[in-house]
């Protein structure tokens, strides 16, 4: 049978470019149709693996409370070896997010030193417009570099369950690495030591305004069975 997926099991329909509905608040997010031959069926937690997508849109309207915190007690469930839990989330708020802006504008000039009005206002507003903005870090271990890569593999895991469990509750995310997650105007901002903690990226949280349809590689391209 074929059909859209959505989230949350709400039914919707997308319109020519992939939007969902214009209603604001908790909606249905609709996702890429997906074809399953007769009689198959996929769980919840494995349709919400395979339907996910990066979201680079939102809706002005702000996440439910509760749905976030559903999703960092997802994230702190992530596994880690020997249960380090090396992991942090700083939801920033307006005044963090403006503290952040001055390092912006730099990082623009020093790539385009002509950089008109129009390019610094859209950079910013990477940074003002998302409802959401989370930093997450990964604790240091300046003497143990395997320990702090094990580290940094856990907290991606703790990230991705956060952005999991949103998706599953019709919520959006974008995971980003830009040049200003790694200035260090976002660990004056979040007042963290980049000594001890390393910023690995900012996820970006909303209600969707559209889902990309993106194509993923076959199966065959890329698992192996060995003898």
């Amino acid at each position: 049978m074929q059909g859209h997926v959505t989230a949350c099991g709400l039914i919707g329909a997308l319109g020519p470019a992939g939007k969902t509905s214009g209603q604001r608040g908790p909606c249905p997010v609709v996702l890429p149709s997906m074809s399953f031959s007769e009689g198959q069926r996929m769980n919840s937690a494995q349709e919400t693996l395979i339907s996910r997508r990066s979201i680079f849109s939102f809706r002005d309207h702000p996440v439910d409370r509760d749905l976030l915190e559903e999703a960092f007690e997802a994230a702190r469930h992530a596994p880690c070896h020997k249960h380090t839990h090396p992991w942090k989330f700083y939801l920033m708020g307006e005044a963090t997010r403006l503290q952040l802006l001055p390092g912006v504008d730099q990082i623009v000039r020093l790539k385009n030193p002509e950089a008109t009005s129009n390019l610094l206002e859209k950079a910013r507003r990477k940074i003002l417009e998302p409802p959401e903005l989370i930093a997450v870090t990964s604790r240091k271990s300046p003497d143990d570099p395997f320990r702090e890569e094990e580290d940094y593999a856990a907290t991606v895991c703790a990230l991705h369950n956060l952005v999991l469990s949103l998706w599953s509750r019709g919520v959006g995310a974008q995971w980003t690495t830009g040049a200003i997650t790694r200035d260090p105007i976002v660990y004056e901002a979040l007042g963290v030591s980049e000594h001890e903690e390393r910023v690995i990226g900012f996820v970006k949280v909303g209600y969707p305004e559209e889902v990309p349809r993106t194509k993923k590689k076959a199966l065959d391209e890329i698992r192996f069975y060995l003898p």
